[in-house]
C-alpha cells in the first residue's frame, strides 16, 4: 500500500489516519495473468490502481483483432473512465497482462470516499488531468510520426515496457501487426 500512499502524496497530503480511512473504501484484489476484470458490454463497475503487475484496456475491432488502447503498471490507474462515471456499459475489456495486485473501488464507494475526504476530489482531478495530457500527446504522435519513429519514441520513453510486455501487445498498442513490429525491430538492430 506504500505505492498508493506515495502516489497520493504526489498530489495531496494525507495523514496516516486519513490514509487508513481512504483505504477502507478500496478492495485489494489479486488477479492472475490474462484474467478479465471487465468485458465489453458490461457496466463499468470499478476503477483500478495497480500496486504490482500490469493491466491493459482493449477492444476487439470489426475484423476480430484486439486493439490495446492503454496499459497500467505500478502506480497507474485503469478504467473506462466515461463508462465508470456514467455507470453505463463499456466498449472496452480490461485484462491483467501479468499476475497483479490491485486496488479496486466501485462507483458508490468512490462517492462515499469523496464525501468523507473531499481532498480526494483534487487527487482524482489531478490524475485525470495528467492522463488526459498524456492521451493528447499520444494522439499527436500517431499523426506526426512515422510508424518507425513512433516505435523508437515509445521504446525510448518506456524502455521497461519493451522488456516486460509481450511484443504482440506492444504491436497492438502502437497500431501495428506483430510481424510489422518485428520488421521494425530487425531494421533498427542492423
Amino acid at each position: 500500500m506504500d505505492s498508493f500512499k506515495s502516489h497520493l502524496n504526489k498530489f495531496i497530503t494525507v495523514t496516516d489516519e486519513e490514509f487508513a480511512s481512504i483505504m477502507s473504501f478500496f478492495q485489494v484484489l489479486k488477479v492472475k495473468k490474462k484474467e478479465n476484470l471487465m468485458l465489453e458490454g458490461e457496466i463499468c463497475k470499478h476503477k483500478y490502481f495497480v500496486l504490482e503487475g500490469c493491466l491493459r484496456k482493449f477492444f476487439v475491432n470489426e475484423k476480430g483483432v484486439e486493439q490495446t488502447t492503454e496499459f497500467a503498471i505500478e502506480s497507474w490507474w485503469m478504467s473506462d473512465t466515461f463508462a465508470f462515471e456514467k455507470q453505463m456499459k463499456s466498449d472496452f475489456n480490461i485484462q491483467s497482462v501479468e499476475n497483479s495486485r490491485i486496488l479496486a473501488i466501485d462507483f458508490q464507494s468512490q462517492e462515499l470516499l469523496l464525501e468523507k475526504h473531499p481532498v480526494m476530489e483534487r487527487y482524482f482531478r489531478m490524475v485525470y488531468q495528467t492522463a488526459y495530457a498524456a492521451a493528447e500527446k499520444r494522439i499527436r504522435y500517431i499523426y506526426e510520426m512515422t510508424k518507425e519513429e513512433y516505435y523508437v519514441h515509445f521504446s525510448t520513453l518506456y524502455p521497461w515496457f519493451i522488456q516486460r510486455i509481450p511484443q504482440y501487445l506492444i504491436a497492438s498498442f502502437l497500431g501495428f501487426t506483430p510481424e510489422y513490429l518485428s520488421e521494425i525491430r530487425a531494421k533498427l538492430r542492423s
